[in-house]
């Protein structure tokens, strides 16, 4: 169990509900992930199901192992829960405009019950920490109130705190190959939020994000086929770089300095049943991502930022690990410049039956919708079609026109390529609406 710090919290942000919240699925669903099976059919033509299964053998043997994409129940989850338009006809007033905060910033709590605004600190340590999985058979370490902070101090960097400014590369490609299936991530958790049910959605806000002085970025040698390029990089690299947290760069060669923009990788709850193929009963890989967030590598997610998530097991179960000093879209040799946190603080929120079915990102400039396949092209029309009902139901827009403003004024980004399954992101500017319309969008 984790020492917990207790305060009052000074910032509470009361906001008006709305009458249906959910991306895709009504509030009035009360669903836990699982859509009607006389839409599911309709939403997915057999043409695009079988882009799933049409990959390169090499590779479909090699992820075979992490996911059960082989197996009816991810493609039967794939198909409900990728075509928004099907999912709105099944809720009633699914189509509304939202209700929000009047300055388009990330939302605050719409409808959650009153928490005690209290801030709990976790520490790494080896009762918090686990080796690269998300294990749902662990009692939580803690379990918090919708509104309560969380504090995470003097986070461990990877394969628990192993890597440290000058540890060979050999080394951390020994420590990934003698953890077969597990992630080099030094996962918290779980953490329990009260009342959280499948179908709710946690709104995770970033307070605070401050990383230590130093970061790593490597790449594997070729014989662990990780990363993009691995043919091309017979051997592994591992750089480290002094990082200035006062002027917030990192001295990557003489005359070379990054910028940073400190986030965190992973964050995510436990992931729904039969996703994945799980390392043993509850136990599952932190390396891909999913539906239940996760390893996003998603590089807008800094201090400031939302992530919305939804809820697929009682209490939720939120995992935190992966702390990144900054990273490109891509993420193309393996890793961003990985790093530890001084300390990461978030906030909690939870809402109540809105059914999402993937996350949903929010910063103060864009909203950011996902799509995660192990198929790049998958991942695109995922985050597209996300986006098309987002601005649908968010913002009014017909079908037609939503894709169409998209098409001209929304940014798709590669997320990560390099996590097994594979990420795309929209990028929907909030300067494109103005006036009562841009007040009313909210993601929940």
């Amino acid at each position: 169990m984790a020492h917990e710090h207790v305060r009052s919290s000074s910032e509470a942000e009361p906001a008006p509900a709305h009458a249906c919240g959910g991306l895709f699925g009504c509030g009035d669903e009360k669903g836990t992930g699982v859509v009607r099976e006389d839409i599911k059919d309709g939403a997915f033509d057999r043409r695009a199901a079988d882009r799933l299964l049409h990959m390169e053998q090499l590779e479909q043997e090699r992820l075979d192992g992490f996911l059960t994409a082989r197996g009816r129940a991810r493609r039967q989850f794939l198909r409900a829960s990728s075509f928004m338009s099907a999912l709105a006809a099944a809720g009633p007033g699914f189509s509304r405009l939202a209700g929000g905060t009047g300055n388009g910033g990330p939302s605050p709590a719409a409808d959650a019950p009153g928490g005690g605004g209290r801030v709990h600190t976790v520490p790494s340590t080896k009762q918090t920490v686990r080796l690269g999985v998300f294990d749902a058979n662990l009692p939580p370490i803690l379990t918090i109130e919708s509104g309560d902070r969380i504090s995470f101090p003097n986070t461990w960097s990877h394969f628990l705190n192993e890597m440290q400014p000058g540890v060979p590369v050999a080394r951390l490609a020994e420590l990934r190959t003698s953890n077969p299936g597990r992630g080099p991530h030094s996962i918290i958790g779980p953490v329990a939020v009260k009342d959280a049910q499948p179908g709710d959605v946690l709104e995770i806000r970033y307070r605070r994000l401050r990383p230590v002085g130093w970061g790593a970025v490597f790449n594997n040698p070729a014989s662990l086929d990780t990363g993009l390029l691995p043919q091309d990089f017979q051997q592994g690299q591992v750089k480290y770089l002094d990082l200035d947290l006062t002027a917030m760069r990192g001295k990557f060669a003489p005359e070379i300095d990054i910028p940073l923009s400190p986030f965190q990788g992973t964050l995510g709850v436990a992931p729904p049943d039969g996703f994945f193929a799980p390392l043993s009963p509850g136990v599952t890989s932190s390396v891909p991502p999913g539906p239940h967030g996760g390893n996003l590598d998603l590089r807008e997610l800094t201090e400031g930022s939302t992530l919305y998530l939804p809820v697929w097991h009682p209490g939720a179960l939120i995992y935190t690990g992966d702390s990144h000093a900054v990273q490109g879209d891509g993420e193309i040799s393996l890793t961003a410049l990985e790093t530890a946190m001084q300390e990461m603080l978030i906030e909690v929120v939870l809402h109540k039956q809105k059914n999402f079915r993937w996350p949903v990102a929010e910063t103060q400039t864009h909203w950011i919708t996902l799509g995660l396949d192990k198929d790049l092209n998958t991942a695109m029309t995922l985050a597209a079609r996300n986006a098309i009902e987002f601005l649908a139901t968010r913002a009014g827009l017909t079908r037609h026109d939503a894709y169409a403003l998209c098409s001209i004024a929304a940014s798709f980004r590669v997320t990560q390529v390099v996590d097994i399954v594979r990420g795309v992101h929209a990028m929907i500017p909030k300067s494109l609406f103005s006036g009562e319309l841009r007040r009313r969008i909210a993601v929940v």
